[in-house]
């Protein structure tokens, strides 16, 4: 089972190739690091998402959401629907009958779904390729690596969760205070909601007015990822070589503005290999799932200072995944029925205006994972949430219904909330399931096709094969 659903970073589509040139050797100490990085190489860089693997017409959405969850499983609460529409399978076949799963309680039914939501802080550790601790300073904006803790101006390059932030206020009280976890005001509800449940009332028309599903945040204990640097990086001159991470200093010499880490080493740093539960606790998810802090009954964020992923290919960098969303699937036992347990949870990190978008910035990618979990909570593994093949404005191809894709690179991607704490935050608009659904007219909220700015889907996608070939 845990090879079938092994990590696959199966969205990840149209990468900004980006090379960062390495400087020429030197023997003097005062050589700038090799992996350092600066706001300036990301000029130009998209910030992507994905998901990982671990393993009828003319109907509202309301109408077609008449199927139960998953069976079998032992996770969120989740309901299923269908609807008919020509396509083709991810194989290539004719197929016209498709189902669509999500978070929560069917809205015929009515009532509102509360969602327990740990947060699980995660601060970062570089360390040297020995293991040792890390330790750098600033000569000149150059970082340069200690030779000893003691020297002057040494930091170690360690990103804690708990104290990284801008204007006095941590990254994490942020996002507690954004529009993922707190209301806001939403054309689509008559009360104040959350960004997530939002989108999803936009999607069923006809749901009464107390069909919500809420989060219910708790910041639960930090976890710390240890980072070895690779042996080999800076090795080559830009040719060669390998670093699991890059990172760029605040202007105080301290760690970090933002980092870049090797996706693969980020991955195995984060899901248990073994198919065992509890799991062993080497990892950040087995450590969380083995203490409690997320249970299946979740859906958990694993919360990073700035921190983005990078997929090595060529000596270039293919850059920058900013989440990822999935499951950890885990055996049951006689304690839960022998159930498949299955850890709902995404990656999510706070967003620096570093990018080439400079609107994509703070809770952007996580109100793109949050969304995404809500219309497709098990990425398509157990069969629903396979669409007709789509072609998105912005080139994405897919055949799965993650509603964040279809619009992340695209013009107005982003939706300013200005929430009570003062702070402006810019969720990403999401596309909605009738577009997926190859609808015409849209049965969702106004006929729209995108939430909540609905003006920037205004058709559909054609008709395509499968890999989007002509």
């Amino acid at each position: 089972m845990k090879k079938l659903c092994g990590v696959v970073l199966s969205g990840w589509f149209h990468a900004c190739f980006v090379v960062f040139a390495s400087l020429s050797v030197s023997a003097l100490a005062q050589a700038q690091d090799r992996d350092q990085i600066t706001a300036a190489d990301m000029k130009g860089v998209s910030l992507q998402f994905t998901t990982v693997n671990r393993a009828a017409m003319g109907q509202n959405g309301t109408q077609q959401a008449t199927l139960p969850g998953i069976l079998g499983i032992d996770s969120i609460p989740n309901f299923s629907g269908a609807y008919s529409t020509p396509g083709f399978s991810p194989t290539g076949k004719p197929q016209s009958n498709w189902l669509f799963n999500m978070l929560g309680n069917a809205p015929s039914n009515g009532g509102t779904t509360m969602v327990n939501a740990p947060i699980v802080p995660v601060s970062l550790d570089f360390r040297n390729a020995d293991g040792s601790e890390r330790f750098v300073r600033a000569v000149n904006g150059r970082a340069i690596t200690c030779g000893i803790a003691v020297e002057p101006g040494c930091h170690r390059l360690f990103f804690d969760v708990n104290t990284a932030g801008s204007g006095g206020t941590t990254f994490l009280q942020r996002i507690l205070d954004s529009p993922v976890f707190s209301n806001a005001n939403y054309t689509s509800s008559g009360v104040p909601t959350q960004f997530a449940d939002a989108v999803a009332r936009a999607e069923y028309q006809g749901a009464p007015d107390d069909w919500h599903a809420l989060l219910v945040p708790s910041v639960k204990t930090t976890r710390t990822m240890v980072i070895n640097q690779d042996r080999t990086c800076g090795i080559g001159r830009g040719k060669g070589g390998h670093c699991n991470y890059l990172y760029a200093l605040n202007p105080d010499g301290r760690c970090c503005f933002f980092v870049l880490i090797d996706a693969n080493t980020f991955v195995n740093e984060l899901f248990p290999s073994t198919f065992q539960f509890p799991p062993p606790t080497t990892t950040l998810v087995g450590a969380a799932e083995a203490a409690g802090d997320i249970t299946t009954k979740d859906l958990s964020t694993f919360f990073f200072p700035p921190a983005y992923l990078f997929v090595p290919a060529n000596h270039a960098r293919p850059c920058c995944i900013g989440g990822f969303h999935g499951f950890d699937p885990e055996p049951g036992d006689a304690r839960n029925g022998n159930l498949l347990r299955a850890f709902v949870l995404n990656y999510s990190t706070w967003d620096q205006p570093i990018f080439r978008d400079p609107t994509v910035q703070d809770v952007a990618g996580l109100s793109h994972e949050v969304s995404e979990i809500y219309n497709d909570p098990f990425v398509g593994v157990f069969g629903p949430d396979i669409t007709p093949w789509w072609l998105a404005p912005n080139g994405n191809c897919q055949d799965n219904l993650e509603v964040g894709d279809v619009i992340e690179g695209m013009p107005h991607q982003v939706f300013p909330i200005t929430m009570p704490n003062g702070f402006t935050y810019h969720p990403q608009n999401e596309a909605l399931l009738q577009w997926f659904e190859f609808q015409s007219p849209s049965t969702a909220l106004n006929g729209a096709y995108s939430y909540p700015d609905m003006t920037v889907l205004t058709g559909l996608s054609a008709p395509q094969k499968a890999g989007c070939v002509p």
